[in-house]
């Protein structure tokens, strides 16, 4: 029902910044659940940060302070801000839709901080 497609991994120095972008296919005005996950390697993956239709936010514990998820439903994107950036953050970053408890993963884009 929706395709994503993230963009903006890079390679980036610790302490840095990066946004990381997620376009969808249509519309994402009826999706109440915008979000981030991220997989290191020989990891499972984990929760990054959730934007609710309504306009909360969730963020994991490692995130807060540092990264600040946003939506733009007319353009229908949903971003990643990231400061602060620690090696312990490289990972594939993938976006995800929830439309009636059925998950949607993005392709993901690699995210590298080096020390």
């Amino acid at each position: 029902q929706v395709q994503l497609v993230e963009s903006g991994g890079a390679l980036v120095q610790a302490g840095g910044s990066l946004r990381l972008s997620c376009a969808a296919s249509r519309s994402i005005r009826s999706i109440n659940s915008m979000g981030w996950y991220r997989q290191a390697p020989g990891k499972q993956r984990e929760f990054v940060a959730i934007s609710s239709g309504d306009g909360s936010t969730v963020y994991a514990d490692s995130v807060k302070g540092r990264f600040t998820i946003s939506r733009d439903d007319a353009r229908n994107t949903v971003d990643l801000q990231m400061n602060s950036l620690k090696p312990e953050d490289t990972a594939i970053y993938y976006c995800r839709a929830m439309l009636t408890t059925k998950p949607y993963w993005g392709q993901g884009t690699q995210v590298t901080v080096s020390s």
